[in-house]
């Protein structure tokens, strides 16, 4: 592709309390914009408690990226998806971008990233979305794309039991890649490119998610739309994971709420409350047929502090679709 006539794209970084990793992903972006030099960066502070927005500030001041980074304070925490509208209303105020990239502030782009992701849209004009390979913090590849999560995966989560993962892998929610491009359910908001038309078709994304499920939120809607999403592994990024979010793939601490109220969310947005409900029952009976099986085992597995607790409080048993 002429990378003249390549689609102009705008990436977008919402910060909360992450000033010293948005620069780390702003410096792994520099050779990347420098070859498509249409590219914008718009850094969200989403209100930060600490000194991020100044960081950030300077650090483009002094490395002289001004020409294509610009930091906006939000001026509220309002969430990811909340950061992230910002953003898109500015660009298409002031521009027209063809294509968004949302980026977490924990993520580094490799060589060649952008080039790829420009190229697969520019051939294929019936696709809305794409997400990339990404390694995690130790540079190991983390090749996963996701199924849209439903009651059968629900269970599944619940109980992670062998048996029962294996009944039932074609539902489980995340899904191991090849090394070829692959038409999926969704991918990660930790690195996600979306066509502006798929925007404006959905209404932008749904600020009720503060946390989590928005991305999945987001590329549902898109399908209903008639977009497509793709998972492409020649888009690599490296995502230290839970870094910028204050939670870990491997870590056992305990959920937060806003994780509960997002999923709780998007069951009952997206497929109504009854089926929500039915989602918490069969993660419920997963989990306590796991707990049970657990006493018969003579190596315990270690255990995610107020589990069970926590999803009761934040299920559809006892709340509607917006946060508590």
């Amino acid at each position: 592709m002429d990378r003249q006539g390549a689609p102009k794209l705008t990436i977008v970084i919402v910060n909360y309390c992450t000033a010293a990793l948005v620069v780390d992903c702003l410096a792994s972006l520099v050779d990347e914009i420098a070859a498509f030099h249409q590219t914008k960066v718009l850094i969200i502070d989403n209100a930060s408690l600490d000194n991020s927005a100044h960081v950030i500030a300077t650090a483009i001041a002094e490395r002289h990226w001004t020409d294509w980074a610009q930091l906006i304070p939000s001026g509220f925490n309002g969430g990811f998806a909340y950061g992230n509208n910002i953003a898109f209303r500015t660009a298409m105020a002031d521009a027209t971008p063809d294509l968004f990239w949302m980026l977490n502030p924990d993520t580094r782009v490799f060589p060649g990233t952008l080039g790829a992701l420009l190229d697969f849209f520019h051939a294929r004009p019936d696709v809305g979305i794409v997400g990339s390979m990404l390694f995690d913090g130790n540079e190991r590849p983390w090749p996963f794309a996701f199924r849209f999560p439903s009651i059968f995966s629900e269970l599944e989560r619940g109980a992670s039991i062998g048996i029962i993962s294996r009944l039932l892998r074609d539902h489980r929610v995340p899904r191991s890649m090849g090394n070829i491009p692959e038409q999926v359910d969704w991918v990660s908001g930790a690195s996600l490119v979306v066509r502006r038309e798929t925007l404006e078709a959905t209404g932008l994304m749904d600020e009720g998610y503060f946390l989590y499920y928005e991305e999945t939120d987001l590329c549902l809607k898109a399908r209903h739309h008639g977009w497509t999403c793709w998972y492409l592994p020649s888009a690599v990024v490296l995502h230290i994971a839970g870094q910028s979010t204050g939670l870990t793939e491997a870590g056992f601490s305990r959920i937060p709420a806003y994780w509960f109220d997002a999923r709780r969310r998007y069951f009952i947005m997206n497929h109504g409350r009854s089926y929500a409900l039915l989602a918490d029952i069969c993660w419920m009976a997963g989990h306590l047929l796991w707990r049970l099986l657990r006493r018969f085992r003579s190596r315990k597995d270690r255990v995610v502090p107020f589990l069970f607790r926590d999803f009761v409080k934040g299920s559809a048993f006892l709340h509607g679709p917006h946060a508590r």
